[in-house]
């Protein structure tokens, strides 16, 4: 019943959004060709409210605080725009609420903990980053919740179960005005950034508590497509802080006339085989099963330049 309830609070809450943004607040991205409402993704910080508000304690007020200042700063940025220095300081003091809550401070060296700053906020970013046609950021943080949400129920508590529901209803009710051929709304940063803290912030927990980093498995596809593109872009000499089109999303999408949907259902399902073979295999093979998943998505990821060859020789 509970969770019935919060599905119509998220409805309500994004249906008053769009009166805002209507009315203030619309842009065109860069996967799109129609103008839409952008900001959509606010929803996921009504998510982390609810969430609080039904189940209050020191950890969730500090996961909250986390997720307030990733939406603020990025809310900023879609209306405003900011600067990078000025971005990364509010995600450094983002990830310092999600360590504190997760009680790193005094328990792991100085140089990890440095570490899991660079690895988690690069990961905020990389979801960002890969926010960019209708459905991808809705149905790939489906692909990450729905096996954590197994592991948690039939392989290691982490975490109590609504702190995994709640963040996967928003993505259900986002997806409802996003997975379409016309979205209503885009995630914006504000929503692919809270989202990102949010899982980070799982990942966090989940890691802490089987004292293992194979989870991170969980994150394979969105990690191996920005991870190659990033070093395509270096080839290339590219600002890799700027916008471009050559994620593999992008060039399917994009060059190859692909329908968006059809694009983020591959991410989402690539994603869950991949979460599903980690699940079962890791017990026995260990990192291999890891390494066997990597090695296959570069593979693929390489197909992306045939792609981007045969499109440039057909204009």
């Amino acid at each position: 019943m509970i969770y019935l309830l919060v599905i119509v609070l998220l409805f309500t809450a994004e249906l008053f959004y769009f009166r805002f943004a209507d009315r203030y607040n619309t842009k065109e991205q860069n996967s799109y060709t129609r103008i839409t409402l952008w900001g959509g993704g606010i929803i996921y910080w009504v998510a982390a409210l609810l969430y609080l508000s039904i189940n209050p304690s020191e950890p969730a007020g500090w996961f909250f605080a986390g997720i307030t200042i990733m939406a603020g700063v990025s809310l900023w940025d879609d209306v405003k725009g900011l600067g990078q220095k000025i971005r990364l300081l509010f995600h450094l003091l983002a990830m310092t609420c999600a360590f504190y809550m997760a009680n790193v401070f005094g328990i792991y060296p100085w140089w990890a903990i440095v570490i899991g700053y660079i690895v988690f906020i690069g990961v905020v970013n990389a979801y960002n980053f890969m926010d960019g046609i209708n459905g991808i950021t809705g149905l790939y943080t489906l692909a990450i919740l729905l096996p954590m949400v197994y592991v948690n129920n039939y392989i290691r508590t982490f975490i109590e179960n609504d702190f995994l529901i709640f963040p996967l209803l928003a993505s259900v009710v986002f997806l409802f005005f996003n997975f379409r051929k016309r979205a209503k709304c885009f995630a914006g940063d504000v929503g692919s950034v809270s989202i990102a803290f949010w899982i980070v912030t799982l990942l966090l927990l989940l890691i802490i508590e089987t004292q293992t980093l194979i989870w991170i498995g969980f994150l394979l596809v969105y990690g191996v497509d920005s991870v190659c593109t990033i070093l395509h872009r270096i080839y290339l000499k590219q600002n890799i802080m700027e916008a471009h089109r050559l994620h593999f999303y992008q060039i399917l999408a994009n060059e190859c006339k692909t329908d968006h949907r059809e694009v983020s259902l591959i991410y989402f399902v690539a994603q869950l085989i991949c979460s599903a073979l980690i699940i079962t295999l890791y017990p026995t093979i260990g990192w291999w099963i890891f390494l066997i998943l990597a090695v296959t998505l570069v593979i693929i990821y390489g197909r992306k330049f045939q792609l981007m060859k045969t499109t440039i020789i057909e204009k």
